[in-house]
């Protein structure tokens, strides 16, 4: 499937100022789709949306929940195909702020359905929740899409609750009949360079071993994840997008995750970045686990490579490389355009030849 299809289209990405939501407007940009992005102005200092510079992204700052606001940007943009990216996305934040959280994460995305219908022209949606959607009880086998949604934490609950309440817009605002189709997508952890969010394992590493005292120390440090560079579930996103214009069955659940061979705990993780970064010291501080988190989450992908054609194309040590290489040509005065530019390039040329 050749992304050259979005070249001209009309595609709104919302949370394009966060870390997914830039990098695939980068790769939107690339493609030579015409970007309205809608989100909350960015977090921290650095961060990718500001430092990309995609003049080419007609860019509205505010709040799902702000209707006027947020018909207003859908009016000027007029979408084909829609990317809702925008939420509240930290574990312990959520515990700190759970009425936000829901707000956010499941009005936000009812907000946001109930603004599209009826826009003209409209072909496909895609709502991205996580794999913490599920109800987890830390089985050994991977989750897959029929499995029931849940959430210890406010932030895995609220990611549940956005997935029933897609599902019941779509079956009441979106059917069959419809000419628009709404899909959600699920992912594991993602990385990759121009992460800087608080409370996150690779932007806590980079800050810990290139700023101060140069250690990093981690709070859950065997628990497995899912880890993936951030292109890979961003291609599924797009793939999953043109898919579904032509395939209405499409507009469902949907995993992309790592292959279980590349899955690894925290500390491998980190150690590795730690490794490609040529400098920094690990510790371990359970004490610091002061809230729960899950220990085991896997996913399972099968349905997304038989019935889209899509499967994850970088093994581990691939991960780690272009997520720490980034980071360090970024320190070292690197253009993060063209860093960025590079990377999605060279994955490109890995979809083309796999």
């Amino acid at each position: 499937m050749s992304f050259d299809r979005f070249k001209g289209r009309r595609v709104l990405v919302t949370g394009h100022t966060g870390f997914k939501g830039a990098w695939l407007c980068a790769w939107l940009v690339r493609c030579g789709a015409r970007v309205t992005g809608y989100a909350l102005a960015p977090e921290t200092d650095p961060n990718l949306w500001q430092l990309l510079g995609l003049s080419e992204v007609d860019s509205h700052i505010g709040d799902l929940n702000d209707r006027a606001a947020l018909d207003s940007a859908i009016a000027a943009s007029q979408p084909e195909f829609v990317f809702h990216l925008a939420a509240q996305a930290l574990v312990r934040r959520s515990y700190r702020e759970p009425v936000e959280t829901f707000a956010s994460n499941v009005l936000g995305t009812v907000q946001l359905l109930d603004a599209l219908r009826g826009v003209e022209g409209l072909q496909s949606v895609i709502v991205a929740t996580s794999d913490k959607a599920y109800a987890n009880v830390e089985q050994i086998w991977g989750y897959r899409e029929t499995d029931p949604m849940g959430g210890h934490d406010p932030y895995s609950a609220s990611k549940g609750a956005t997935e029933l309440a897609t599902a019941a817009m779509r079956a009441s605002f979106f059917g069959p009949d419809q000419p628009v189709r709404v899909a959600t997508v699920r992912a594991g952890n993602v990385i990759g360079g121009g992460d800087w969010a608080e409370d996150r394992l690779v932007p806590d590493i980079v800050r810990g071993c290139l700023g101060g005292d140069g250690h990093v120390t981690l709070r859950q440090p065997f628990s497995i994840r899912p880890w993936q560079h951030v292109l890979e579930p961003l291609s599924g996103y797009m793939m999953l997008a043109l898919a579904q214009v032509d395939r209405p069955e499409m507009a469902e659940g949907w995993n992309f995750g790592p292959d279980r061979a590349e899955e690894r705990p925290v500390d491998d993780v980190a150690r590795a970045v730690v490794a490609a970064l040529g400098q920094g010291a690990i510790r371990h501080d359970p004490a610091a686990a002061d809230l729960h988190e899950a220990r085991l989450l896997r996913l399972d992908v099968s349905k997304a490579r038989v019935e889209l054609g899509w499967r994850p194309l970088l093994d581990f040590a691939q991960t780690i490389d272009m997520t720490a290489g980034w980071y360090g040509r970024w320190s070292r005065g690197a253009s993060v355009r063209d860093l960025c530019s590079e990377q999605i390039e060279q994955f490109e040329m890995l979809m083309g030849s796999s």
